[in-house]
Parts: structure tokens; C-alpha cells; sequence
């Protein structure tokens, strides 16, 4: 078996191995060097975390399982330092040395950080990975004064991010116009419009010459002699193709890895893909192209007859909370070029198509960009647009399915994939596919930025005419290892006993036998909610924070959080605290927001005897159940207070503690209307009022902020407790694993959720099933962090996971 050594475990490189393994799955013996601690991810979501429209977990394209099922050794965190061409070897920052008959460097791009005095400042950041996201999420908390340099398409979708994670936002800009290698005037000034009126300053035509500040940033100088305050500087003013180990072992560099029309370097056997490689003097930043050289490249590697790569046509799109763009082409006019356009400036509409001898040559999009995929296909295809309508009308026919008729097989649905309509229609009919899902898993449409799935979903439709369920259509699969929703796979468990995660997966026919890191932990929950005291849960199911009763840190240390119930301690506890942070030097002990103290940096050695001379409960900091109970002081000490919050906190804290959920779930108890303890943004909020007590639900005070809705009003403690547990008994049984109660009564409704407690008996059946769950659980922690076997078993599947 040939060895496949592959240097960058990004989006371009990664799709270029499944190439290789569609083609080819047993010819090489792949080996991939990642310099992120993560799987593969989707990089072009990193803007949607921000946005507060998805989580890490989601953008995660191919979990640490997939490269087990495919025998692919990674080696996460670590980077190749060293090409040896001549014994055709790499070596890596640590020392580890690999040979290979075929490399490929994948080693994508960094952020371009201006050359200027200051750049290396706390709070000055590049917007290019999930560390930078993190880092931009983590100063929102703190800060609220953000300036991003650069008005392009990265730099808007991360100041709409800013935003949403309620910072102030001025965007600066070296040229006049947003977006000037994209739009032109008219659309650039509808654009800026726009997100002016959703928050964004804009500095125009400003050069910045000094980032301000002493260890951190406190703002920007710009050549005119200007200044701005700033927090926080993201710069998204472009990339640098990542060349260094290529140059620095004797490989042509010239702005990228220049490459030939099969993706070869100017060493044998050696290959470049993706923003790092230049191909005929360019270098695409776009994924649409980086996957076309996938494609060519994994042809030339399996010795297929690989067609030449021959450059591609871009275009550009944005969405930004509402605002639609599309831009490919020539954008400005010169004496050769008549424009076609449509200027609605009362409903912010603007489209106008550039044209030389009869042929496209530019788009420019704004507001209505339906009409892309067509325009698009015409450009790059040469259509002689003679007698042609270019643009579609209101009245232009009868609608979407006309469109689709009318679509030719080879128009390119999904530009990301390169996936064509005739390609979608195809594995509709031969794979028998029936849900958008299916049709993602199968063609890959949608699965990048997801901008067509829309389209995706009418080809669907009118594939399958009178057999298309709009309904079913919309069913999300729990992972890619089976077809079965989360409705249907509990019911199959109810219909058909089962009992076990292993049944489970065996019994409903899982393509993958062993499941994956998303099924597992899902079908572990949907058993253990479903047969509740008889349930014996599956530990090696568990996620893997889950499985070590604490939350890995980026650096392979773990933190410790022991419960303290209702945010109250004892100077016992306290004192058990700070004698184990001395005696195991823990180099971080900090006051949590939910209340608790917090030890980090702990090694993973150490946990089994942390825990047993704490002698606490585990906090759970890391688990999806209850997490903390934040309270006021409440009526005891409070002269606002009208109720006893510290003893109502303490109370639910102590019942529903360890109570397996879908996801995470936080509480607060405020003694009044001034809401001390933010009980108006937790997942279960309590707030005292004369005479009783007012339960708030669904607030998240994460990056998608939302404030809790009004459930009801009881009088009593008691009410409060049997309410919540109803409620919380049906958000177990109804969510979605990993769904948190704020998207969740966004789902189902909150009337609806109001409508079902509401009623006496279901109230008591739903609490009857909250206790009788209740008494299986004891304290699992110890006994699990102390079974050497159970440890010895997950060490040994994270080592192959992630190498050694």
C-alpha cells in the first residue's frame, strides 16, 4: 500500500482525500498532519458562530470518527516543520518523522496582519479559525468597543457578528467604497445603507498607521491623524498563502506553491492544494475553486486520466442578516461594455449585467439575487444572450417549478461543490433520496455555505412530482450513519424495546456499524430518557468531557468545577479548595459565572485523586444536564428582596442535579424584579414578586441572546418545583439531543408549551416520570473517573483518534 501523507487538515485538503477515497479507498495508507486541535471544520461558518446562527459542533465537517472509519492517522495540533525531498520524509515540530510516496500540502492561508506598530497587541486579531472566533467571543464578554479594518466580505460578516454579540462597531476602510473589487457604486452605497441601519459606523478611506494602547489595545491612528477607541481590532483586510515549509524545503514559492494544471509542484511526488497553491499566477480564496483542484488533483494521485485544471470564474456572494448580494465578472465599464439594468431603489433592488459582443461578462447583484445561478451559468458558459431574457419578472412564467424545468442538467446548483443540477437529479432517482438531507449527504450540495439549499429543495420537489413530501422532505437525519430523525428513532426504540446503543445501531440498519461521535451520545440519551430507571447507561457513549467528569482545555488540561449549590459555600469547602490547588499546583483558581470556583489547567493524571480529596459533588461544568443555579441573597439579607431565593435555588439544584437533558441547562433565582442574578436570560428563570414568584423559560444568555418568555405565575415553592419539573420532564422528552430549551420552545412554541402544562393530570403523569428518572441517578463521577478500565479503554480510542 503507497503512503499518503497529506500537510493541513483544512476544507480544501481534507476534500481532496474523499475524493481519493471514492476513487480509490484501498490504495494508500493516509496519514494527515493537522496544526488546529480540531476534526475538519467548515471554515466559512466561522461568521455564522459569530452571528450567534450555529456552534462549533455544527461547522464540524468530518468528526475524529470518519478518519478512524477510513484508517486515516491524524496527528491534530501538530505541524510539519520539514520536507526532506530527497528521502521523501517529513518531520514534525515534534520530531516525528513520516515517509511518503505522494505529499500533498494543504496549508491553506493565515490572516494578513497589518505591518504596523502596535499589531502584536492584546486584543488585535486575525478572523481566519476557530481560535480567533473563540478569542472574539471571549472579549465581547469583557469589552464592547470593536473597530474591524476592512470592508470587504470577511470583514462585514465579522463586524454583523460583533453585533449580535452586542458590541459597538466601527468598520474602517482604505477605499471609498465597500466592497470595490465586488460591487460597484450604487450597490457598494445600498450595502453600506444597510448595515448602517442595523448598527455599523463606517471610517472611510482611512489608513491605519498605529494600533494605541500598552499591553492592550485602547484604539487606532490613522494617517490623517485621526484616532478611534477600540476594545477589540479584527483585521479582515485579506491572506497570506501559508509557504513556509515548502519554501523552506527547496519547493518553488512565489506569492503561493506554484503548481502546474494538475495541482504538481516543482518536486516530484509532491503537490499543493487549496489557498496555499498558485495556479497560473492566481491564488483563489474562494472554496468553489479549491474544491475543482481537489477533484483534478485526487484524478492525477489514483493515476486516473485527470482533466486539466484550467483556472475557474468566482463569484461572490453575501448574506448578512437579510442583506442578499451576488457578484462575479468584470464589474466596471470600459467603451467595449453596455450594462442591462434594474434599479428599485424604493425596495433596495439592484441588478445590472455587464455585456461585450452579445456575451456576459459581469454580474452585479443586490437585494434579489435569484437570478445568479442562471446569469452565472451564461458568464462562464459564453451564452450568446441575443433575444435572451436576462433577468425574471413577477409574472415571468409560473413559477418555481417552471424554472426548474427549464434548468439545463449542466447548470451549477451548488457553486462550493461544483455540484450541477443533472448531478442532483441523478442521485435522486438512482439512490431513491427523498429529504434534503439525504440529498446534501449524497451530492455534497449544501453542505458548505448551504446558500442553494433552497434550490436544492424545489430540484427535489419537482424530481419526485406527486411522490414529494414537503414535510418529509425537511427531515434532518440525527448524523450522516443513518436516515432515521430523531422521531423516528425514538419511536422505532419504543415500537421495537430496544435497550442498547450497540441493538439500537444493529437493529435499524446504521451504515456505520459502531456509530459516531454525534449518534452515539444521542442514542445513549433517547434509551435512557425512554426506559429511565432500568436504563444502565453507556459510559463509553458519553462525549468525551462526559467521560472524564471534566471540560478538556485547548491544551490538553482539563478543568475542575465542584458543586456548590445555589452559588452558597462553607469556609470547610473553601478550605479543601485551596489545599488541593497547592498541593497539585493548579496554575488557575477563578470565580465561575455560574457562582462556583473553578480549577484549571489540571492534568488529566490527576483528576481520579482531585476528586476523591475534594470530597464534593462534581459541578457538572461540563455536562448536558443542570448546570448551575445562580442566586441573589435574596429576602434573608436583601432589603429589596421579597422572597427566599438562596433556599428555592438550593432546592432545585439538589433535586434536578445530574438529571440528564438534550443539552446544557442553567437556572436563576432572583429575589425581585431587579433580577440580580439574571434570571431573565437562563434557561429556567425564577424572579420574586409580592406574593409569589414568576417562572421565565427558553432566555440564553450565550452568543444568540435571547430573553426568557413569561411562562406563568405561581404562589408557592412548591408550585414553582412542580411546574419545573413538568416543564423540564418535557423538554427531555420532546428536544432534539444537543437542543437547547431556547430553540427548542422556538420549535414547538411557547402557547403550545403553555397549552400541555396547563393541564392537571399531564402535569402529574410528566412529574411522576421526572421522579421516577430522578432515583436511578447517584454520584457517577467517582466510580467512573477511578475504573482504570473505563479510562484505559477511552485513552487508548483517543490516542488512535488523534494520534499519539
Amino acid at each position: 500500500m503507497r503512503k499518503l501523507v497529506m500537510i493541513g487538515n483544512g476544507m480544501a485538503g481534507v476534500r481532496t482525500i474523499e475524493e481519493i477515497l471514492k476513487q480509490s479507498p484501498e490504495q494508500f495508507e493516509i496519514t494527515i498532519f493537522g496544526q488546529e486541535p480540531y476534526p475538519n471544520y467548515n471554515r466559512i461558518k466561522l461568521s455564522n458562530i459569530l452571528q450567534g446562527d450555529t456552534n462549533f459542533d455544527e461547522i464540524i465537517i468530518n468528526p475524529l470518527d470518519w478518519y478512524k472509519e477510513n484508517n486515516i492517522q491524524l496527528f491534530t495540533g501538530e505541524t510539519v516543520a520539514n520536507i526532506d525531498v530527497e528521502a521523501k520524509r517529513v518531520i514534525s515540530n515534534q520530531g516525528r518523522e513520516v515517509d511518503y510516496d505522494e505529499l500533498i500540502i494543504a496549508t491553506g492561508s493565515n490572516s494578513f496582519i497589518l505591518p504596523i506598530p502596535g499589531a502584536d497587541k492584546k486584543g488585535v486579531t486575525g478572523f481566519r479559525d476557530i481560535q480567533d472566533c473563540e478569542m472574539i467571543i471571549k472579549s465581547a464578554e469583557q469589552y464592547k468597543k470593536a473597530v474591524v479594518i476592512g470592508g470587504g466580505l470577511l470583514g462585514l460578516e465579522a463586524a454583523r457578528g460583533l453585533l449580535n454579540l452586542g458590541m459597538k462597531v466601527d468598520v474602517v476602510h482604505l477605499m471609498p467604497h465597500l466592497m470595490e473589487r465586488q460591487l460597484d457604486p450604487i450597490a457598494s452605497s445600498l450595502l453600506r445603507a444597510e448595515l448602517e441601519s442595523q448598527g455599523m459606523n463606517f471610517l472611510m478611506e482611512k489608513e491605519t498607521v498605529e494600533i494605541l494602547g500598552d499591553e492592550r489595545v485602547t484604539g487606532l491612528r490613522f494617517k490623517d491623524g485621526s484616532e478611534v477607541e477600540a476594545d477589540l481590532v479584527v483585521m479582515a483586510i485579506g491572506i497570506k498563502s501559508n509557504t513556509a515549509v515548502a519554501k523552506n524545503s527547496g519547493i518553488y514559492v512565489n506569492r503561493g506553491i506554484v503548481v502546474n494544471d494538475f495541482m504538481e509542484t516543482s518536486v516530484p511526488n509532491v503537490y499543493a492544494v487549496g489557498e496555499c497553491a498558485e495556479h497560473r499566477e492566481i491564488v483563489y480564496g474562494f472554496v468553489a475553486p479549491l474544491y475543482e483542484q481537489g477533484k483534478v488533483l485526487a484524478e492525477r494521485i489514483c493515476g486516473g486520466e485527470a482533466k486539466p485544471y484550467a483556472g475557474s470564474v468566482t463569484g461572490t456572494q453575501l448574506k448578512v442578516a437579510g442583506v442578499d448580494l451576488f457578484s462575479a465578472g468584470e464589474i466596471f465599464e470600459d467603451g467595449s461594455t453596455k450594462s442591462i439594468m434594474i434599479y428599485n431603489e424604493y425596495e433596495g433592488i439592484y441588478k445590472r449585467v455587464l455585456t461585450r459582443n452579445n456575451l456576459i461578462v459581469g454580474i452585479v447583484l443586490y437585494g434579489d439575487t435569484k437570478d445568479s445561478t442562471k446569469l452565472f451559468r451564461m458568464l462562464t458558459k459564453k451564452e450568446d444572450i441575443s433575444g435572451v431574457s436576462i433577468f425574471q419578472t413577477e409574472c415571468s412564467g409560473s413559477g418555481a417549478s417552471d424554472d426548474i424545468a427549464s434548468m439545463p442538467n449542466d447548470e451549477l446548483v451548488c457553486g462550493c461543490n461544483g455540484v450541477t443540477k443533472g448531478a442532483i437529479v441523478e442521485a435522486i432517482q438512482t439512490q431513491g433520496l427523498t429529504t434534503l438531507d439525504q440529498v446534501s449527504h449524497c451530492t455534497n450540495a449544501g453542505r458548505s455555505c448551504g446558500r442553494c439549499k433552497p434550490m436544492v429543495s424545489s430540484i427535489l420537489a419537482h424530481t419526485l412530482g406527486d411522490q414529494f413530501d414537503s414535510a418529509a422532505a425537511q427531515k434532518t437525519s440525527i448524523c450522516s450513519c443513518t436516515t432515521i430523525s430523531r422521531e423516528e428513532l425514538v419511536a422505532e426504540i419504543k415500537a421495537k424495546g430496544l435497550t442498547s446503543v450497540k441493538e439500537v445501531m444493529n437493529v435499524l440498519e446504521w451504515n456505520n456499524e459502531e456509530g459516531c461521535t454525534k449518534c452515539r451520545p444521542a442514542i445513549n440519551y433517547y434509551l435512557g430518557m425512554i426506559h429511565m430507571d432500568e436504563y444502565k447507561d453507556d459510559r463509553d457513549s458519553r462525549l468525551v468531557n462526559e467521560k472524564m467528569h471534566a471540560n478538556i482545555q485547548k491544551d490538553g488540561t482539563y478543568s475542575v468545577v465542584p458543586r456548590m449549590y445555589g452559588g452558597v459555600t462553607t469556609a470547610a469547602d473553601l478550605k479543601k479548595i485551596a489545599e488541593v490547588a497547592e498541593k497539585y499546583n493548579v496554575p488557575l483558581v477563578k470565580l465561575t459565572g455560574g457562582q462556583r470556583i473553578g480549577l484549571f489547567g489540571v492534568k488529566k493524571e490527576d483528576l481520579p485523586a482531585m476528586w476523591e480529596e475534594l470530597d464534593m459533588p462534581s459541578g457538572y461544568a461540563y455536562g448536558k444536564t443542570l448546570r448551575t443555579v445562580k442566586t441573589c441573597v435574596g429576602a434573608q439579607f436583601c432589603r429589596y428582596g421579597t422572597q427566599d431565593s438562596m433556599a428555592l435555588g438550593i432546592e432545585l439544584e439538589k433535586k434536578f442535579e445530574r438529571l440528564d437533558t438534550p443539552h446544557k441547562v442553567k437556572m436563576g433565582v432572583s429575589a425581585c424584579p431587579r433580577n440580580c442574578s439574571e434570571a431573565g436570560i437562563k434557561d429556567i428563570g425564577f424572579v420574586g414578586i409580592d406574593g409569589g414568584w414568576e417562572i421565565y423559560v427558553a432566555g440564553n444568555g450565550g452568543v444568540d441572546l435571547r430573553p426568557g418568555d413569561l411562562l406563568c405565575t405561581v404562589k408557592t415553592q412548591a408550585e414553582v418545583m412542580k411546574m419545573t419539573g413538568a416543564y423540564l420532564q418535557y423538554y427531555r422528552e420532546t428536544a432534539n439531543y444537543l437542543e437547547r430549551t431556547s430553540k427548542w420552545v422556538e420549535r414547538v412554541g411557547l402557547d403550545h408549551v403553555k397549552e400541555v402544562l396547563a393541564d392537571e393530570e399531564t402535569r402529574k403523569a410528566l412529574n411522576e416520570r421526572m421522579n421516577q428518572t430522578l432515583k436511578k441517578y447517584i454520584e457517577p463521577w467517582n466510580e467512573a473517573i477511578q475504573n482504570e478500565e473505563i479510562q484505559d479503554k477511552y485513552y487508548a480510542q483517543h490516542t488512535i483518534k488523534v494520534g499519539e
